[in-house]
């Protein structure tokens, strides 16, 4: 059994370790064992002494280290032991760090869009209804994963949380509030189930509340006053009773969530009433790109029935003129003189008289409270302009039949008639 390549150490042959048929062990000198087990399968064993201790090792079995592989690991371990070490300890030790290193792989590699997801899973069947479900993840989709929802979750920090929040905090106290809330309880579970170390950049005491002022602190500041999305329906039965072009302008407007300059300049040969298609020209969009609006029925319909008196170039005119804006702000403010006290105002504005491009708020609002619509979805409904990585998927495609669904619904959601209850204004007599 032994070679001729010394005495005390290689006593083995490749050839003949194969061939071995008894059970039991063989040494290859240098504490390097074959064992051959009674079934006959053959693995390598270390057997060393350490502070007066004999220990046995395994190394592998011969169908996977060659006996030059086992004599290779044999002298590894020979040298830890004249270092102090054992071989044994040593080796699990090194399993340990490599666990840990995966895990940290693990959490690294984990975006918080992704815990975000699982959060909701793991919590939307304790919560009341699924709607409940589906504004966190809109809120999420809308205000933080633009931001950070591709990164790791490990890297949210402090500047990306206030990042997320600052454009939304005096604007939207509200939202913003929820949002920080719900940003806290994800990075949380990020936290005690492994995927992020150290504090939480999104809690309020004795973090956020030193660099943002407190809600109860912060007035609204809208850009224009809008209407609540809980009184579109009540808002829309009311104007849809009023005769009158600037009335069924307004009530367009509404409908596609366009700005008011894209619907009183809109003419005939922008519209394919078959595909209920509206192509607004790059000209005349605010970030001079052609933007193509899915028109719902009713939004078609008031299309159709402005062509059967066309007079002009322009849908919602009577000549060559378009209408003003102060037309169609005009309409609103004749709806709350006629009602006592004035019903169409915005209550985060000191009760302001909403005006027609707040209406684009109101929507914005519906769709991430009331729909499951990727934000990106309700952005480009918007026309607005996408910076980061999102603007690569627009380019990718316009999500139009994504974007003809959630006008549809809006829509509908506008010509509710119990919403349209929920707020009765009441006339004023005739002098």
């Amino acid at each position: 059994m032994a070679s001729k390549a010394g005495k005390g150490i290689h006593k083995l042959a490749a050839v003949s370790v194969t061939k071995l048929k008894e059970p039991g062990y063989y040494g290859d000198g240098g504490g390097l064992y074959l064992q051959v087990s009674p079934s006959l399968s053959k693995s390598w064993i270390f057997r060393f002494k350490l502070h007066g201790r004999s220990r046995e090792m395994g190394l592998g079995s011969l169908n996977a280290l060659s006996l030059s592989e086992a004599r290779e690991k044999a002298a590894d371990c020979r040298r830890q032991l004249l270092d102090g070490i054992d071989p044994i300890e040593a080796r699990r030790s090194k399993k340990d760090q490599e666990q840990r290193d995966a895990a940290l792989r693990v959490a690294t590699s984990m975006t918080f869009a992704a815990c975000a997801k699982a959060y909701i899973e793991a919590h939307s069947p304790g919560w009341k209804n699924a709607k409940h479900a589906s504004q966190w993840t809109n809120t999420i989709e809308t205000y933080a994963n633009p931001v950070f929802g591709s990164l790791a979750v490990q890297d949210v920090d402090t500047g990306l949380v206030l990042r997320a929040l600052e454009a939304i905090w005096t604007e939207k106290p509200e939202t913003a509030s929820r949002v920080r809330g719900r940003l806290e309880n994800v990075l949380d579970w990020a936290t005690v189930r492994g995927f992020r170390r150290g504090e939480n950049p999104a809690r309020w005491r004795g973090h956020l509340e030193a660099l943002l002022p407190s809600r109860e602190k912060v007035r609204a500041v809208r850009p224009m006053p809008a209407l609540p999305f809980t009184q579109a329906g009540a808002f829309m039965s009311e104007l849809r009773a009023r005769e009158g072009l600037a009335a069924l302008a307004l009530e367009f407007q509404i409908l596609t969530a366009a700005r008011s300059g894209e619907v009183r300049g809109a003419t005939w040969e922008e519209f394919d009433l078959e595909a209920k298609v509206w192509t607004v020209p790059a000209a005349r969009m605010k970030m001079k790109a052609e933007h193509a609006v899915p028109l719902s029925p009713r939004a078609a319909t008031i299309v159709e029935r402005m062509s059967k008196t066309k007079t002009g170039p322009l849908v919602f005119s009577t000549g060559t003129k378009p209408l003003s804006d102060m037309t169609l702000a005009s309409v609103i403010k004749r709806m709350n003189a006629d009602s006592e006290p004035p019903t169409w105002r915005d209550p985060k504005q000191q009760n302001a008289a909403v005006v027609p491009h707040g209406f684009r708020s109101t929507f914005r609002d519906w769709a991430a409270e009331r729909t499951s619509y990727a934000s990106e979805v309700v952005e480009m409904a918007l026309a607005h302009a996408i910076g980061n990585k999102v603007e690569a998927a627009y380019r990718r495609g316009d999500l139009f039949e994504k974007r003809r669904r959630l006008m549809n619904e809006w829509a509908r959601f506008c010509a509710e008639t119990t919403r349209a209850a929920a707020v009765t204004p009441i006339r004023k007599s005739a002098a």
